[in-house]
């Protein structure tokens, strides 16, 4: 017998079904709450609704457990590039070799930029934050590529897909370029696409550049780690924009500016600066331990704890040593550093942090790692929006291609009641 949830209004019963998902997780199906009962439910930031049925992505935060379409996040990151991954959150499975290599052909296919986007780049001040800049290019590549993505054509779609994947890391790369006033680099269909990102971002043409590979497979692990995780600010952001049959691009571009913000994808540059804060003040550790433990003190450790993960954040055990292994083959000699392991060690074995589950999550060495890469803290969410890519654009695919309607949010008002209107002179 099916499962059904009662509820009881102005002495009334109602019976509502209860969908049970393949991990067992359970929700109320509420879809006829309004029509049948005249209710909504009021939930603010959606911390307890449910928006959409999603085969891509399962979490478990109070076990620690994240998957892509079933398989573990441990085991992708230890054995799969990103582009496989990529091809997985978006088409289902793991490619095959075939599939793998008609995947690289075709986004080589559409690895150049139309030369008039230089041109809307070069209106940008060279101080603008580097998200924004993104947000505002991808959205103009609308302009080069007007036709709307026919979501019932697979090749129509496939050849969408490819064409996001190849350009968005060049424009990445791009707007970081430009910050430094470094001439543009271009995608170069002979190497990776992990090595292309390097290149592009820091290849300069007096020096030839050779790709380190640890910081190739710390890169790599860490866009894996960004590829998804459910229904996200951004994630929803991107599901509820493209529910209005917004072109591919401009919903891309929410998503870019819903990770923009400090609370979101912005998590990984606040650890950074927390870092510099630190330093600056003399390096004392200890002193912002205390302040921390202070809960009168408004200051909070960035980078510590996750909203969802309760125990601990399994990205961040896989993330610390490939940030190992970029420091230690880098060589690097900088203080931040040495206040980050400090910081850590503290998270790690002091009681009150571990009591709490205020362990190092995924942001804490995400920046980490982009600083020892170079990247100004401004840029740590650009790298974080490419990996991020292949899960927006799986959540838009299953999204459209579900057939799913327009997401329109209801609201309990709570403003003035009818009023009548005063002349100016009478106010």
């Amino acid at each position: 017998m099916a499962e059904t949830a009662k509820l009881v209004f102005d002495g009334k019963e109602y019976e509502f079904p209860v969908i049970t998902g393949t991990e067992n997780e359970k929700a109320i199906d509420i879809e006829k709450l309004r029509a049948l009962t005249g209710l909504i439910t009021l939930d603010s930031g959606y911390k307890n609704t449910g928006a959409c049925k999603s085969a891509i992505t399962f979490l478990d935060g109070e076990k620690g457990i994240l998957r892509y379409r079933g398989y573990n996040i441990e085991e992708l990151a230890e054995k799969a590039d990103f582009l496989e991954v990529a091809y997985l959150l978006i088409f289902g499975d793991l490619p095959t070799k075939a599939e793998y290599e008609k995947f690289i052909t075709t986004i080589h296919k559409y690895t150049m930029i139309h030369e008039e986007m230089k041109g809307i780049l070069d209106g940008f001040p060279k101080t603008a934050h580097p998200m924004g800049v993104l947000s505002s290019v991808i959205s103009a590549l609308v302009a080069f590529n007007p036709k709307a993505v026919d979501v019932s054509c697979e090749k129509d779609v496939y050849e969408a897909v490819c064409k996001v994947m190849a350009k968005i890391p060049v424009l990445a790369s791009w707007v970081y370029r430009k910050r430094e006033g470094l001439p543009l680099n271009y995608y170069n269909n002979d190497m990776e696409y992990i090595d292309n990102i390097l290149n592009m971002m820091f290849a300069i043409p007096t020096n030839k550049y050779k790709v380190n590979p640890r910081v190739a497979s710390a890169l790599n692990k860490l866009l894996i780690l960004h590829g998804d995780h459910e229904q996200n600010c951004s994630t929803s952001t991107v599901r509820l924009v493209g529910s209005s049959h917004a072109g591919l691009f401009a919903t891309i571009s929410s998503g870019v500016s819903a990770l923009w913000g400090p609370l979101h994808g912005g998590a990984n540059q606040a650890v950074v600066e927390m870092l510099e804060d630190i330093k600056a003040d003399g390096g004392d550790v200890e002193k912002y331990i205390r302040k921390a433990k202070d809960k009168d003190d408004p200051f909070r450790l960035m980078g510590f704890g996750h909203r969802v993960y309760k125990n601990f954040d399994p990205r961040a055990k896989i993330i610390k040593a490939a940030a190992d292994d970029v420091l230690n083959s880098l060589g690097i000699d900088d203080p931040i550093f040495d206040i980050a392991k400090h910081l850590e060690k503290v998270a790690l074995e002091d009681e009150y942090f571990k009591s709490r589950n205020l362990y190092p999550n995924v942001d804490f060495y995400s920046g980490i790692i982009y600083r020892a890469l170079g990247m100004h803290v401004e840029m740590f969410t650009v790298l974080f929006a490419i990996g991020r890519l292949p899960g927006w654009i799986a959540q838009w695919k299953e999204m459209r291609q579900g057939g799913e309607p327009i997401g329109r949010p209801r609201q309990v008002y709570v403003g003035s009641t009818e009023r009548s209107f005063v002349e100016i002179s009478k106010r």
